[in-house]
Formats: structure tokens, sequence, C-alpha cells
């Protein structure tokens, strides 16, 4: 009998006896997100109505594609079974003893990552707000995600927190670990999994891949690959072995990877090439700056100014133009300081991270004010 892919959506608590009953009947399981419009769902559900199922997936995650369509990575269950030892090792886990908390929803592939290793024996997967969630010991999130759960003092027993989807500042970072949590950062992407794990000495590849770097490109040779996708093409090229969806990357003589950012994402600004992650990542050390999304507006002669959106942190009095120039001066090259800037919360995504699409979408229609 042909798999068959079931769209799945109800409170988190409940999908995880969901997702095990679809396994159970060897299909596939896609989890919605229920803050989802209507016609997200109505576009999901006709991606997968009667679509031909490769043989052998197991998991379906969604993704956004280029057109706003949605599309799913489709992976076997192996992709993802031949990682548990190595993630239960990171966690320092034995298994269903211990309670990991989930604050992301499971429509993220994060999440259902994680719901798919408490089915193989992996922790038992809590919910903020649900039952078990203050026993929670452990946490698998992104950076977001982790730093709201400190600020609300949440989960007061956790001792190691698995965060991905963005890189760990130094800040959370210190924070965690000044309150007890271990925290063990990861690169990786729906598409390729787990590639690189930072356990606070710079990222190295994850146990069972090779990564490689060509023409600033990374690559990876991994066993944790997906299938490919269902719905209009995405990132995901292959050659041979090796996989990548684009991102550009470092790696040093001692082999720690820097991961730079998406290369369609570079902003061509004069004579240089600006990448948004680089600038995001230096603005997010600036004082009163939580988080930044950076991105560059079209512009004659120059090719493109670099723009960028702030959220200030809880408390922090509202940005000015001539503050947060003065502290970009001190942080970035002539270039890649951003020249016009707006600030307000970021929109966000299912998983937590900067909605890059959605802030381009509200400057556009003038919701959000430039600032000076």
């Amino acid at each position: 009998m042909t798999a068959r892919i079931v769209v799945l959506r109800g409170a988190p608590d409940e999908i995880f006896d969901s997702i095990r009953a679809v396994r159970d009947d060897g299909d596939v399981p896609l989890v919605g997100d229920d803050r989802w419009p209507a016609a997200q769902w109505s576009a999901v559900r006709d991606l997968t109505a009667d679509a031909p199922v490769p043989a052998g997936a197991a998991w379906a995650a969604l993704t956004s594609g280029t057109s706003g369509a949605p599309r799913a990575v489709l992976r076997t269950a192996a992709s993802w079974e031949r990682s548990f030892a190595a993630v239960s090792g990171l966690l320092q886990t034995t298994g269903p003893a211990d309670r990991i908390l989930l604050p992301v929803p499971p429509a993220s592939s994060l999440t259902l990552f994680s719901l798919a290793h408490a089915l193989g024996g992996g922790p038992r997967p809590v919910f903020p707000g649900g039952p078990g969630a203050e026993e929670a010991t452990l946490v698998h999130g992104t950076p977001h995600a982790l730093r709201a759960l400190l600020d609300a003092g949440a989960a007061p027993r956790l001792r190691t927190a698995l965060v991905g989807g963005s890189h760990v500042d130094a800040r959370l970072r210190a924070d965690a670990e000044s309150r007890g949590i271990r925290v063990v950062g990861y690169y990786g992407a729906a598409e390729l999994s787990f590639v690189a794990v930072d356990d606070g000495r710079g990222l190295r590849a994850f146990p069972g891949v090779e990564i490689d770097v060509q023409d600033g490109e990374l690559w990876a040779r991994s066993p944790y690959t997906a299938l490919g996708y269902l719905g209009e093409p995405g990132p995901l090229r292959t050659g041979g072995a090796w996989s990548t969806v684009g991102d550009l990357a470092t790696v040093d003589d001692h082999g720690t990877l820097t991961v730079r950012g998406r290369a369609d994402s570079a902003i061509l600004t004069a004579s240089a090439t600006v990448v948004p992650d680089e600038v995001e990542a230096g603005l997010r050390t600036l004082p009163g700056v939580a988080d930044a999304v950076v991105f560059g507006i079209p512009t004659p002669r120059v090719g493109a100014l670099v723009a960028a959106m702030v959220e200030v942190d809880d408390g922090a009095p509202p940005p000015t133009v001539s503050r947060l120039r003065s502290l970009a001066e001190t942080r970035f090259a002539p270039a890649h300081r951003p020249r016009v800037w707006f600030a307000g919360p970021l929109p966000r995504t299912a998983s937590g991270k900067p909605a890059r699409a959605e802030v381009l979408r509200r400057i556009g229609t003038g919701e959000v004010s430039r600032l000076g």
C-alpha cells in the first residue's frame, strides 16, 4: 500500500499521539500550525492531496517557497534515526526518564525531530504551560525561545539546552550558564538536519558529518540529508554524496566553522558585498538591541543601501538614528554600516526566527516607519 501524507493540527500536547498513530499506519505526518490563516491550510491541503510520496518517505516538514507557496521537505525515518545516539549524547540523556521542553511549535522541523526522537526512545516531550513542563530537565528550541524561557523563569530544573535555528550569542549563553544550564548550539537546515555543533568552543562538524567549503559555499556529506521536496524546488542541491542549501561559510585551520548566511540574500552595495547575517550578529551585540533584520533597499548608482530593523530589549529606551549610527561605527566597516534604520517588534516564524519576508512587506507597505 502506498503511503500518503496526513496533515495534522491540534494542541501541541495532543500532536505527539497523533503523529504516533500516523506513523504506525505507515503514513507520513505533516504538522500544521493553528495560527495559520485559512488560505495557508487550504494551500497545504492542495499540496498534499493525492501527491505521490517517494519510496521510503516517513516525515514531512513544511517550508516556504520563493513564490510564497508552501513546499514540504521529505525525509526517511533513518535520516533522523541515525543521529539519535549523537543527540542523546549531546543532551546527556538516557531516554524517556528525562522530559524535554519543546517551546517551538511542532510545525517546525526542529521540534518535529524531537518528537521523532521521543518515538525512538528519546526524552519525553513536554510543552510550555502543559503537564510536566515545570519538571523538564532539557530544552530544544531557538535562541529566541530560550531567551523567553530565561526571562520568564520557566522550567527551573533545566540542565541542558539544545539550541538551533540561528546563532547563539555570547550574552544568551552566559545568562543560561549562570543559571546552571549547559548550552549546546548547532547549525543545520530542514533539508540537511544537523551539520555542525558548538559546545562553546565554536562550530565543529556534527558526528557522522563531513563538511567542506567550496568557493565560499558550505557543503556536507551526511547520512542525515532529506530526500527532497514536495512542491516547488528548494535550495537543496547535491553533487555526488555531497549536499548544500547555499549557505556561505569559512573553516579555519582548526576546523572551526563560521556560517555567514545564504548567498542569495547578500546585498551588493557600491563595490562591496554585505552578508546580512554578519551585520545582524554585530547589531545584536549593541547595547539595548535584542534582535535585528538586515536587508538591502535598491538604490540607483550604488545597487542597494544597507538597511536594518532593530528590536530593542524590554525596558530599553526607544532608539534614535544618531545613537544607532554612532554604535554601528564602533562595530562595522563603512560598507557594512546600515544607512537606513527602522525599529519595532520583529515578526517571527513559527520557530521564533525573524520573518525576513514579513519585515520587508511591512516596510514596503508603510506599516513600519523609517527612523529619523
